[in-house]
C-alpha cells in the first residue's frame, strides 16, 4: 500500500513515521526545501528518510493520482492541495484510522493527562508514584519533547510498550486531536483556561471540545473541580481539587499534604511549593484509582525533589540563588512569583510569542508587581530568529519610573545582564515557554549567560 502524507509539519511527520512503520510505502511531501525546515526538525526528517520515508520537498505540485492513500492534517483541510485530493478516488486516511494504527502498538494500559496548566508537572508525579511501585514507566511528555506525539511515535517504532508495565502520556491540545480515538485508561483533566484560543478561531467552545476528547476516549475519567460544569451531564466522572468538595480532596500543611478519599485519609510530608500541591493530588488521584497503594504514594512524593524547569533551583552564582521556570500563563507566572514576594527578585523573561500570541502588556503588567529589575530576550527558539518587537513590548508596559529595563536579543545576554543588575542574596528568577519548547538548549544558554555573568559582576 502506498500513501503520500501532505506537509512535513507537527502533525504529519508521525503519521509518516508510524504508517511507514506498519508497511506502507510513504512519501512526505511539502512547498518548502529541507533547508527552510528548523534544524530539529531536518534531524527529524533525516531519521526518517533513514527508516524508508521518501521525501518529496520543494514540491508545491506532487502528483497524487499515483496514491492509493492520502492523508491531509487538519491545518490543510481547507488548501488548494486538499481540494485537489477531493476531485480523486483516493482513500483518505482519517486521525481516527491514524489513531486505531497507535492503539494497535500499545498493549499496555494508557493513563493520559491533559488541561492548560499543569499537565506536565501531573505526569511528571503520576511517573513518579507509579515507578515507586515497581511499575516499568513508558513516559512521554513535554520535558522529553515539546511534541509530543513524535515522542510517543519515536517510543512505539523502539518497541518502549514492549519494554514497560504502563505508559504515561501527557497529551496537548494537538496530540488529543491527531490521536482522537486512542485508548486510554485512566484519562484526568488537570483544568482549562483561555490560552491558545487563537488556534482554535477564538472560540472558547472549539478548545473545550478538543479537551473533552480525552474523556470521550477514557475508559475511566478523572477531572479537576473546576471543570464540573463542562461534564454536568456525566455522572461517573471522579473530581479532585486542593480542598474538600471533591471525590479526591487535599489540604495543604506547612510541610505535608493531607489526602481524604472514600472517608479514608492519609498524610504525605511534602516540600514542595506552589502549584505541586494541587497537581499532586491529581496524581495521587490517578495512582488510588489505578490500585497504587497509600505506602508508595507517600514514598514517591515525599522524596519528590521537583522536575526540571518547573520551580527548578540550579544554585548559586556570585551569591544569587537562580530558579529556572517555565511558567507563561498568567495564573501560573503569579503562583511562581508569588513564592518570592518576600525576596529581592530579579526576572530573566524569554520569548513568549512561540506556536501562540500572547499578551506581552499583561506579561509586563505582572512581572513588574514583584520586581524592579526586569530583563527580556527576543530570540525566538521555535521559529529560530530575532524578533526584538515582542521584548520590548513587555518592558514597555512597565510604568514604574524606578525600574531597570533591558531587552536582549538573546537568554544567555538577557540572563548575564540579571547578574549584571543584582546583588548578591537576590533572587534570580526565569519565566517563559522557550524553556519548555526546549529544556536543554535553553537551559544550556542560561548556563552559558551565567558563566559569563560571574567573571564579570561579583
Amino acid at each position: 500500500m502506498n500513501c503520500l502524507v501532505i506537509g512535513a509539519g507537527n502533525a504529519s511527520r508521525p503519521v509518516a513515521r508510524l504508517l511507514n512503520y506498519d508497511g506502507y510505502d510513504v512519501t512526505i511531501t511539502d512547498i518548502q526545501p529541507f533547508e527552510n525546515f528548523k534544524s530539529k526538525y531536518q534531524n527529524i526528517l533525516k531519521k526518517m528518510k533513514k527508516e524508508g520515508v521518501k521525501l518529496d520537498l520543494n514540491n508545491p505540485s506532487p502528483v497524487l493520482k499515483v496514491f492509493d492513500n492520502i492523508y491531509i492534517p487538519p491545518s490543510l483541510k481547507n488548501s488548494k492541495i486538499a481540494k485537489e485530493v477531493d476531485k480523486l478516488d483516493i482513500h483518505i486516511i482519517t486521525n481516527e484510522e491514524f489513531s486505531q494504527i497507535v492503539n494497535k502498538y500499545i498493549p499496555i494500559n494508557i493513563i493520559g493527562i491533559t488541561g492548560t496548566m499543569g499537565k506536565t508537572t501531573t505526569t511528571y508525579l503520576t511517573k513518579t508514584i507509579f515507578e515507586q511501585a515497581g511499575f516499568k514507566v513508558w513516559h512521554c511528555s513535554s520535558i522529553i519533547s515539546n511534541l509530543v506525539s513524535e515522542c510517543i511515535i519515536e517510543g512505539i517504532i523502539n518497541r518502549k510498550p514492549q519494554k514497560k508495565d504502563v505508559a504515561i502520556f501527557e497529551l496537548p491540545h494537538g496530540t488529543i486531536g491527531l490521536l482522537d480515538r486512542l485508548n486510554v485508561d485512566i484519562g484526568l483533566l488537570t483544568n482549562v483556561g483561555v490560552d491558545h484560543l487563537d488556534e482554535f478561531d477564538n472560540s472558547i467552545e472549539k478548545y473545550h471540545e478538543r479537551k473533552k476528547i480525552l474523556e470521550l476516549i477514557s475508559s475511566t475519567f478523572i477531572a479537576n473541580s473546576s471543570c464540573k460544569d463542562l461534564f454536568s451531564d456525566n455522572k461517573n466522572i471522579s473530581y479532585y481539587e486542593l480542598g474538600e468538595n471533591a471525590n479526591f480532596n487535599g489540604e495543604k500543611g506547612e510541610n505535608s499534604l493531607k489526602i481524604s478519599y472514600n472517608d479514608k485519609e492519609f498524610t504525605i510530608p511534602f516540600n514542595m511549593t506552589s502549584y505541586f500541591f494541587e497537581n499532586s493530588v491529581g496524581a495521587v488521584s490517578i495512582a488510588l484509582t489505578y490500585g497504587i497503594s497509600e505506602k508508595d504514594i507517600i514514598a514517591a512524593l515525599s522524596n519528590f525533589k521537583g522536575l526540571p524547569s518547573h520551580m527548578e533551583d540550579i544554585g548559586l552564582f556570585n551569591g544569587r540563588r537562580v530558579i529556572l521556570d517555565c511558567a507563561f500563563l498568567y495564573d501560573g507566572m503569579k503562583t511562581t512569583l508569588e513564592n518570592f514576594k518576600d525576596e529581592n527578585l530579579v526576572v530573566f523573561l524569554d520569548y513568549f510569542d512561540t506556536t501562540t500570541k500572547r499578551d506581552k502588556k499583561e506579561v509586563g503588567e505582572l512581572v513588574s508587581q514583584y520586581s524592579d529589575i526586569i530583563i527580556t530576550s527576543g530570540y525566538d527558539e521555535v521559529h529560530e530568529c530575532i524578533n526584538m518587537e515582542g521584548a520590548i513590548e513587555i518592558l514597555d508596559a512597565i510604568d514604574n519610573p524606578k525600574a531597570i529595563k533591558v531587552a536582549c536579543s538573546d537568554i544567555d545576554d538577557a540572563v548575564e545582564m540579571a547578574l549584571k543588575y543584582s546583588k548578591p542574596g537576590d533572587v534570580l528568577l526565569h519565566l517563559g515557554p522557550s524553556l519548555a519548547t526546549d529544556i536543554e538548549g535553553v537551559t544550556n544558554k542560561i548556563l552559558k549567560g551565567l558563566n559569563r555573568g560571574i567573571k564579570k559582576y561579583d
